[in-house]
């Protein structure tokens, strides 16, 4: 018995309580029913696994910096060796800092 398959109907229930629709042509759902036999899925379980995969990829991709090698060493530097702040930067602190009674 599978993980899923030993869930109870009603956690089956709840973690599926959502619906979605869409309008696909016939070419797509015929794809779409084409992959899914060849993974041995259900029509349903293929799109929305398909869908989450996709989800979690578009996540990542904004959600992750991805640095190459000069750039991972730029930063590294920059973190290890700050900039003196600039005459700017120290003048907002000030004001900042008299602001808030520093």
């Amino acid at each position: 018995m599978t993980p899923a398959s030993s869930r109870s109907k009603s956690a089956v229930s709840r973690s599926r309580a959502e619906r979605l629709e869409a309008r696909v042509s016939r070419e797509q759902k015929a794809l779409f029913q084409r992959a899914a036999e060849m993974q041995g899925r259900s029509l349903t379980d293929f799109i929305i696994a398909s869908a989450q995969d996709a989800a979690l990829r578009t996540v990542e991709q904004h959600e992750v910096i991805r640095l190459n090698a000069e750039e991972s060493r730029a930063f590294a530097e920059a973190l290890l060796n700050p900039r003196p702040p600039s005459k700017k930067l120290l003048d907002a602190a000030r004001r900042y800092f008299e602001i808030i009674g520093r």
